[in-house]
């Protein structure tokens, strides 16, 4: 009895080791790796707070709903302005954007740069016109080569930005400055600029410096916070011209006067001319050069990996198509500086 209860402990014990053997690995066979837990890169969504130049209104509205419509999550919202004063905001008042997207890339640099950003990227172009309808005073008659003549005349109402809070309000005194040499006339800002306002100018070895920071409209001339506030005044006939950017007045219907590339601030060519002008605002002293945009994701900012994405789109094929179509020819590719995030390497040129 004793040996049969021994032979059934056996058997049980050698199924046992057959069972067992075939769950295990033969030879040749491989077991499934592991593999570790990744973290998902963050979703992109949330309020996006772009705080923008207001030239670059109607692109990045169409930009807007190009990111929206990508990012199903997100809610961009435009806060548009003066360049020099939305950068304020963030580097006085440390008001928080997740973009910072200005008409003048050199406020980047000069004034956010490094405290509160550590790169940017240079996206798009742009040239100074003089805006009019066909109501304005002497709309049949100004061209190129007589603009000046009738901004000078005392039935005409005109107007450019304020020099202290908008790139397109420094730039517009520049133009006349520039002007003096290109026609041969060292009395047009004379005339035009220092007759109707407190801005003044002097010359030290062929640099001539603009007196800005009171600028104090009188006579003929206007000065509004906002290029894009002009618009209004002109549709209105509040006034006969007004200083724009060329996309400002092409997506207005407005009708303009296209300048001289010597003078209009778009032309790399003739940068050495316009560097001989200067403006002293209470931004700082600028330097005409030729008109580029910049934009950056502030180190302030509440949603940075939205804002990272949105200056994604800027600056690749759907945003460079956006500022064709709105009249503001892109830079392409775009420009790199400072500390570029890797997700923008590939779609931009270091200097």
């Amino acid at each position: 009895m004793k040996t049969i209860k021994m032979v059934m402990i056996a058997a049980l014990l050698v199924c046992a080791a057959v069972f067992l053997c075939g769950c295990t690995t033969t030879p040749g066979e491989t077991t499934p790796a592991t593999t570790p837990a990744t973290t998902a890169p963050a979703a992109i969504s949330g309020v996006v707070t772009i705080f923008n130049a207001g030239s670059l209104t109607a692109p990045f509205e169409d930009l807007e709903k190009q990111f929206e419509a990508k990012y199903p999550g997100t809610d961009v919202q435009l806060v548009a302005g003066g360049s020099t004063k939305i950068v304020k905001d963030i580097v006085e008042l440390d008001k928080s954007a997740d973009v910072l997207a200005s008409a003048d890339y050199t406020l980047i640099p000069d004034l956010m740069m490094p405290d509160d950003a550590d790169w940017y990227v240079t996206f798009a172009k742009n040239q100074m016109v003089l805006c009019y309808t066909d109501d304005s005073k002497y709309a049949g008659e100004v061209n190129a080569d007589n603009w000046y003549e009738i901004l000078g005349r005392s039935d005409v109402a005109w107007a450019f930005s304020d020099p202290n809070l908008d790139p397109c309000g420094y730039r517009s005194p520049m133009v006349i400055q520039l002007a003096e040499a290109h026609y041969g006339d060292d009395q047009i800002f004379e005339k035009v600029v220092m007759a109707n306002s407190n801005i003044s100018v002097t010359e030290d070895n062929g640099v001539f410096t603009i007196h800005a920071k009171s600028p104090e409209p009188k006579g003929t001339l206007q000065i509004r916070p906002k290029s894009v506030e002009l618009v209004q005044m002109l549709e209105s006939g509040g006034i006969d011209y007004a200083w724009e950017y060329r996309s400002v007045a092409a997506q207005n219907n407005l009708k303009f006067i296209e300048l001289p590339e010597a003078i209009d601030l778009s032309s790399v060519t003739y940068a050495d001319d316009y560097a001989t002008v200067q403006i002293d605002t209470e931004g700082g002293m600028m330097t005409a050069d030729p008109i580029v945009y910049g934009a950056t994701v502030p180190k302030n900012a509440g949603n940075p990996d939205a804002g990272l994405a949105f200056v994604k789109l800027l600056i690749g094929a759907e945003g460079q198509a956006v500022m064709d179509g709105q009249g503001q020819p892109p830079v392409v590719p775009a420009g790199g500086f400072g500390n570029v995030p890797a997700a923008l390497k590939s779609l931009t040129a270091s200097s």
